[in-house]
């Protein structure tokens, strides 16, 4: 029990690099959703689609 304790506090910074990863990742992807609700209702991409065309921002 002692060697863990010890081991995470020589050790803390490895656990928490890819912790801020994945926690980066989450925050990145919920923004990425947030941002898609406003797809091609801006003025910059107000135009029609052609039919087959593909969205201008995924």
């Amino acid at each position: 029990m002692v060697n863990i304790i010890q081991l995470a506090r020589e050790h803390w910074a490895l656990a928490l690099v890819p912790l801020g990863f994945v926690v980066g990742c989450y925050f990145d992807r919920r923004n990425d959703e947030k941002l898609s609700h406003f797809r091609n209702k801006s003025k910059l991409f107000q135009r029609e689609l052609r039919p087959g065309e593909e969205v201008t921002w995924k």
